[in-house]
């Protein structure tokens, strides 16, 4: 924590920081892929060598961000954003450098490290440096940063390429890198100095192990090989097995017991899972079932992530007014409802009813991350938030990940072969998105048991009662 409050002016620096940290790392995610086939016919790669552009990026920071957050906790959580920052920087730089393929995945690896840091300690640091009641406000305003950098970078990555050529989509994060430096060393308070004997060490085997237990994970949900599942199984139960014989555990597994906390990652994997569909699936719905002409269906694609960078701002607003546990199941019902529709209204309605439950459901999703983020760090101890906001990350990515896989996997099963069918591709749809209907309908169960233990925690303890 720090010495005395922020002013209001200075709260004001502080969001445009930590917002332009989240906008960085989110416009990476997507800026590449766009330009894949000019990469590959610039190395003369094959397209699957040219996919290790975005997997190095998204698979290191898979594997790097509960680390990063710990990290955070234990070496300070204002230093190591800077420093991430600064990598993420040099990165870039390298990438748009770059003269062979092997080194320019080498550098987005490398940006990847920069941004799980970025990401794992921008929502702690909302909590360290932001008043409670501007929390929610907050978490709405990056929810929005994070969907304006998610949508703007494919259309971004092909101006930049088809006016001043593939570096520049790399290099247009130098300048965003050294305001943001400035930005984090002039505004981000620096936190009260802390004893040398009062820090705990860095649990080293729990973060080699988690690490290559995620990067396991993430390599078996893109490449669908079950052997590698495998051993992210046998690695989870040994991380676990190491952590709770840890004098100074990388994640206390008690957190984890915490019926809300616990509830809260599980219900931003499953959304994150279900909100991936729509970009998985979409394209082929709309290109196939509709014959929509491709730069229609970039159009089409748009609305979901322009309606979410729209809402998160003013769904902030009512978590603060109206509480985040209220404005939860508000957003996680919207998805719900978003969802159904989407697994029945587009073979009735065609385009519109594929838009108008796909902008229910971002809207509810805006209004979920908002009230969900909030919520969680609301619970967490201050001397733990980092590892929090890094799990909160990664339980995100980790829905992203099996959106793009497993949900993918649902969708080419439903559909049959690979055939160009409208009617193949319409139930293909219909059936991945009832599926997807599913999985929030479990979330929200896991969000009202969650809270109905946690009520009864409380009544218990109010009337003396073990807990």
């Amino acid at each position: 924590m720090t010495d005395t409050p922020p002013t209001a002016a200075a709260q004001r620096w502080i969001l445009a920081c930590l917002s332009l940290t989240t906008l960085m790392p989110s416009l990476d995610t997507s800026i590449a892929n766009a330009g894949l086939p000019t990469l590959a016919q610039a190395f003369g790669a094959t397209f699957a060598q040219a996919q290790w552009i975005v997997l190095a990026y998204l698979l290191t920071i898979t594997a790097a961000i509960v680390s990063a957050g710990r990290l955070g906790d234990l070496l300070g959580r204002r230093r190591l954003l800077v420093a991430g920052i600064a990598l993420f920087t040099l990165a870039s730089l390298a990438c748009g450098l770059a003269p062979t393929l092997a080194l320019l995945i080498a550098a987005r690896a490398l940006q990847g490290l920069g941004a799980a840091a970025m990401l794992a300690l921008t929502v702690a640091m909302v909590g360290e440096t932001l008043p409670k009641d501007r929390t929610g406000r907050a978490m709405g305003l990056l929810g929005t940063m994070s969907a304006i950098g998610t949508t703007l970078g494919p259309s971004l990555g092909g101006v930049l390429m088809a006016g001043l050529g593939w570096r520049t989509i790399f290099l247009v994060n130098v300048p965003l890198g050294l305001v943001n430096l400035w930005l984090a060393r002039r505004w981000l308070p620096r936190p009260l100095p802390t004893a040398a004997a009062a820090r705990p060490r860095l649990d080293m085997p729990g973060t080699v192990l988690l690490a290559a237990t995620l990067a396991a994970y993430a390599l078996a949900m893109t490449s669908r090989h079950f052997g590698l599942l495998a051993i992210a199984a046998a690695g989870l139960a040994s991380f676990a097995w190491v952590e709770s014989r840890s004098g100074a555990p990388l994640v206390r597994l008690a957190m984890l017991r915490d019926p809300a906390l616990g509830a809260r990652l599980a219900a931003s994997a499953l959304v994150a899972t279900v909100i991936m569909t729509t970009l998985v699936v979409g394209p082929f719905y709309l290109a196939r079932a509709l014959g929509l002409p491709a730069a229609v269906v970039g159009v089409v694609l748009s609305a979901g992530p322009l309606v979410s960078a729209l809402t998160g701002a003013p769904a902030g607003r009512l978590v603060d007014r109206l509480g985040a546990i209220r404005m939860t199941f508000i957003g996680l019902l919207g998805m719900l409802g978003g969802a159904a529709a989407l697994a029945s209204l587009p073979a009735r309605l065609g385009i519109a009813g594929y838009v108008g439950p796909v902008v229910v459901m971002t809207a509810g999703y805006a209004t979920f991350q908002a009230a969900n983020n909030t919520a969680l760090m609301s619970r967490v101890d201050a001397a733990q938030r980092g590892v929090a906001s890094g799990m909160l990350s990664l339980a995100r990515n980790l829905g992203l990940i099996t959106g793009a896989s497993a949900m993918g996997a649902v969708f080419a099963a439903a559909t049959g072969a690979a055939t160009a069918d409208p009617a193949a591709v319409a139930f293909g749809l219909r059936a991945t998105f009832a599926v997807g209907a599913l999985l929030i309908a479990l979330a929200l169960a896991i969000a009202a048991r969650a809270r109905a233990l946690v009520r009864r925690r409380a009544a218990g303890a109010a009337r003396g009662l073990p807990v």
